[in-house]
């Protein structure tokens, strides 16, 4: 499965590219009236708000992940990194695409997308669990588990 090291990019390209795809077909469908647009014209500006801040969460997220915590450099070297953001989330880099999509909806304001990211949070934890998860496990056996046991995948605990 993995030579000296696991994959540095795993599947990740192929769920951040789907989930991609989905977020812009439908906010642009959103956008044109292609699909029913429900609002809460009240809450226009929260969800814009929102919207931004997770879009923004997401580049911060995804900055830490890649170029603070250099974690392609930390896979060659089969590290098990649990420090900086990884000490907040285990899978930074799919959580800032989760974050950039959902805030994306929120700025569409359709209720009716509002059910992405719940598709969203499902798609990428199963993906996770059968696939990076697993290989975390056989390379990192127990100091995984551990680590797994105290950290989320995607959203950091508050308490």
């Amino acid at each position: 499965m993995y030579e000296n090291h696991l994959p540095i990019f795993g599947v990740g390209p192929y769920l951040v590219l789907i989930i991609g795809i989905i977020t812009i077909i439908f906010s642009i469908s959103s956008y044109y009236h292609l699909i029913p647009v429900y609002k809460i014209n009240e809450l226009n500006m929260v969800f814009f708000i929102l919207g931004v801040i997770l879009i923004s969460l997401g580049i911060v997220f995804w900055i830490s992940a890649v170029l603070v915590s250099k974690i392609s450099d930390e896979v060659e070297n089969n590290k098990l990194v649990t420090t900086g953001i990884y000490a907040y989330v285990r899978h930074p880099i799919y959580a800032a695409f989760f974050y950039a999509a959902t805030g994306l909806i929120l700025i569409s304001q359709n209720i009716l997308l509002f059910i992405l990211p719940v598709f969203f949070w499902a798609f990428l934890t199963v993906a996770m669990i059968n696939t990076e998860e697993k290989w975390l496990i056989e390379r990192y056996s127990d100091d995984y588990r551990d680590y797994s046991k105290k950290v989320n995948r995607f959203i950091p605990k508050v308490i």
